[in-house]
């Protein structure tokens, strides 16, 4: 049996603590409070809590709202036809997860399993729509097979979150990717 939706109001709130808490872990790292969440979101405590009754359970759903902000991208990216989305989606991906570096960190430090292989993956069909759309349209070379793109995009994942990449490197190292799409 699914739970019921939340009300209006406790979905702004469920948003807003989401927001919150990226950007409390991202300043204070391990060192974060949820009474810190709280406050950053303008709501109690006690709000946070029953949203997200540990501090896993809140990383966690940092991760799968990452993920569905992502899935959403590229439905939106896909919807509007441009053939270079394929391109423009991947380097999205590449800063998102080198934003969310902190909180993987701290997933990873509590025995979570974040699977960045498996986020990539799940990003699968809206990829090869993309990529469709691309070799169709002479954006990306004719040859390129769509584990290909995964396989290149969870690389340039897991290298911006475990060496923590610089932004400049990060941009210079998706350029050189993304050229080796290119016909």
């Amino acid at each position: 049996m699914s739970e019921p939706p939340l009300r209006a109001d406790a979905r702004r709130n469920r948003t807003r603590i989401l927001a919150a808490a990226v950007e409390v872990f991202d300043r204070h790292g391990t060192s974060a409070s949820t009474e810190e969440v709280a406050r950053c979101a303008g709501v109690a405590v006690g709000t946070v809590f029953r949203h997200f009754p540990t501090k896993a359970d809140l990383l966690a759903a940092i991760m799968k709202d990452l993920q569905d902000r992502l899935a959403t991208r590229a439905e939106t990216l896909a919807a509007e036809g441009d053939p270079t989305a394929l391109l423009t989606f991947f380097a999205e991906v590449v800063e998102h997860a080198a934003g969310a570096r902190t909180v993987v960190h701290l997933l990873t430090a509590g025995g979570m399993d974040v699977g960045v292989d498996r986020q990539v993956a799940g990003l699968g069909k809206a990829l090869d729509t993309l990529l469709v759309r691309a070799r169709d349209a002479g954006t990306v070379r004719a040859d390129v097979e769509l584990d290909e793109v995964i396989a290149l995009l969870t690389a340039a994942c897991h290298g911006a979150l475990a060496a923590g990449w610089a932004p400049d490197l990060r941009h210079r190292t998706v350029a050189r990717l993304l050229d080796g799409l290119r016909p």
